[in-house]
């Protein structure tokens, strides 16, 4: 599965359409990770007694509760406008839950056996060292981790479709302890099967965030699991440590670059809303993105009179598509000359970069690693504060 955006993956395709997925990726990936939810007012129905809260600064999406023998989850937007909150109860192995207590799943933990639908998934699992846990994975060819893809070759993490249509046969013949999800709507069939067949899903809603610090802090969510909250309570604190750090030597520029993002799709420009992750990290890098003024977290749909108006001279051009050349961009649109960043040289794409199988990596690991994202950002626009740092996710279109 895979989800996007100048951003991370979650759309859905069967083998056969994989040329035309790729060639989509990044024109997509403007419009779907980038719909995150804002922080839900929506209550569970039933009221919990009190526990120990778990810290979670950034992300809106969850929260985490310990009770001693058990935790519980809430999950408040596993998909755009969910009408409910999600509650799972995590109860320590030998002992129950009481009565009184109602969710929508238990499960026993720490998990020994765990299914994984997203590859932004891969990176929490592996900072947690828990990803020889995984058993299964829809579309194997989207994982880049080299260290995931040697479990893959070993053998020990199966092939069970995609995440619209998941082989439920194949699910239930492995009885997972847990099978993570996501959602884009709620309306997945092949979930509804496995449910009632007694596997025990939890909705996943990390690609819901706006906030940079948010996604990455869904570590804690897979933590739980494995009763390794302290783990990963560290492991985001050290991303949390240096994003802000980052952040802080960026704003202290006097100079906000502006900055240009997106391509065109059928003459339809698709770029970052001026409330989404995108735009945020732009922000974060002290660059002064162009539609930052712009209300929403999806995407802007422009034609390119108005694009040309207002960035033709923007500096930077960051996120366009899946173009690996200046030549390549010309000749998809002759208009691409016309901007200043295409003419200096200054055009940076995320989408080069890619694992064994093609998958690109900035889709599995830059929601969990946001620090390095925001190194990248600031080497481009303010290279003088990182003058050893080298490009990790981004690659200069030549």
């Amino acid at each position: 599965m895979l989800l996007l955006f100048f951003g991370s993956e979650i759309i859905l395709m069967k083998q056969k359409t994989l040329h035309n997925y790729r060639t989509l990726l990044s024109f997509l990936a403007l419009f779907l990770l980038t719909l995150a939810c804002q922080n839900s007012t929506k209550k569970s129905t039933a009221t919990l007694p009190e526990g120990e809260k778990i810290s979670i600064r950034h992300a809106k999406g969850f929260s985490l509760t310990s009770y001693g023998d058990y935790k519980i989850i809430e999950v408040y937007n596993p998909w755009p406008e969910a009408e409910k909150v999600y509650r799972y109860a995590l109860v320590q192995k030998g002992k129950k839950l009481p009565k009184e207590v109602l969710v929508d799943v238990t499960i026993a933990v720490p998990v020994e056996r765990i299914i994984v639908t997203s590859t932004t998934h891969i990176p929490s699992l592996e900072m947690l060292e828990e990803e020889d846990k995984i058993i299964a994975f829809p579309n194997l060819d989207y994982i880049s981790s080299e260290k995931t893809r040697t479990q893959i070759t070993n053998g020990n993490i199966r092939e069970i479709g995609n995440n619209q249509s998941i082989n439920t046969e194949i699910v239930i013949d492995l009885a997972p302890d847990l099978f993570v999800g996501f959602g884009i709507d709620g309306n997945n069939k092949s979930f509804h099967s496995l449910e009632k067949a007694g596997i025990p899903i939890v909705y996943n809603g990390d690609w819901t965030e706006i906030s940079p610090l948010g996604k990455a802090e869904w570590i804690k969510f897979f933590g739980a699991f494995f009763n390794k909250e302290t783990l990963a309570e560290n492991e985001f604190s050290k991303i949390e440590t240096e994003y802000l750090h980052i952040k802080e030597l960026a704003q202290n520029q006097t100079n906000s670059p502006t900055v240009l993002s997106g391509a065109m799709w059928k003459d339809i420009w698709y770029l970052p809303q001026g409330n989404s992750w995108a735009a945020q990290f732009i922000k974060d890098a002290n660059g002064s993105y162009l539609w930052a003024d712009s209300n929403g977290i999806g995407s802007l749909s422009l034609n390119i009179e108005s694009v040309l108006e207002k960035a033709q001279n923007a500096s930077f051009w960051i996120g366009p598509g899946q173009f690996d050349s200046l030549q390549r961009m010309q000749e998809a649109h002759h208009s691409y000359s016309q901007f200043e960043a295409f003419n200096t040289g200054e055009i940076y794409s995320f989408s080069q970069k890619k694992g064994a199988t093609g998958g690109v990596i900035y889709y599995e690991l830059a929601p969990n690693r946001p620090d390095i994202v925001l190194k990248d950002l600031v080497k481009i626009l303010h290279p003088e504060l990182l003058p050893e740092h080298e490009l990790f996710f981004f690659t200069k279109i030549k």
